[in-house]
């Protein structure tokens, strides 16, 4: 099997790191050669966060360079819209709907663009859009937009829920499991 090629993207503090976490354990129990890098930029005030995740029968780096990337799972629009260079001509976009202002918009220097769903598809994506913060809400929190994109991942690989719900018994604290399990579910069934 050749590589394939997630980029997990969003701004600091949406929980980008759970999720690919998750996935990574997904596809290691499924007995994948999986490498997950982590690139930070201001997160902690709000900045891009990126991750990679490449897997397949054998992965020599955990980068993924522009035009490689099979799926771009995105936790906010203009995020989805900022490394569609880095989708492969065939690839999908999962992204929430969410907007949230970076920093030029916040302080007035830029105006937050209008249509991004729309000018990605214009432009030749296949974009899976989906309002994942209401969702999050009924499941009962707004942090757990990440596990709900998750549960829209899954429909992109052949794999049985359970392995899914094993991996976030594993890494989702026990206190917030039950909520984690309904956003995967509201999620995976939107």
């Amino acid at each position: 099997m050749s590589t394939k090629n997630i980029m997990i993207v969003g701004v600091g503090g949406q929980g980008s790191l759970l999720a690919s976490k998750v996935l990574g354990r997904v596809l290691l129990s499924q007995g994948y050669d999986v490498k997950v890098s982590e690139v930070h930029g201001m997160s902690q005030r709000g900045g891009s966060v990126v991750t990679y995740v490449r897997y397949g029968e054998k992965v020599y780096s955990p980068l993924i360079d522009k035009g490689e990337a099979d799926l771009i799972v995105s936790f906010e629009q203009l995020e989805a819209a900022r490394w569609l260079p880095y989708l492969r001509k065939d690839g999908q976009i999962v992204t929430s709907t969410q907007q949230i202002d970076p920093m030029p918009v916040v302080t007035g220097k830029a105006v937050y663009p209008d249509g991004l769903i729309e000018k990605m598809r214009a432009a030749g994506a296949k974009v899976d859009a989906l309002d994942c913060v209401t969702l999050a809400k009924e499941a009962g929190s707004t942090k757990a937009v990440n596990v709900v994109l998750l549960g829209r991942l899954s429909h992109y690989f052949d794999l049985d829920e359970a392995v899914w719900q094993e991996a976030l018994t594993a890494l989702v604290p026990p206190k917030f499991l039950e909520l984690n399990r309904k956003a995967f579910a509201l999620g995976r069934n939107a």
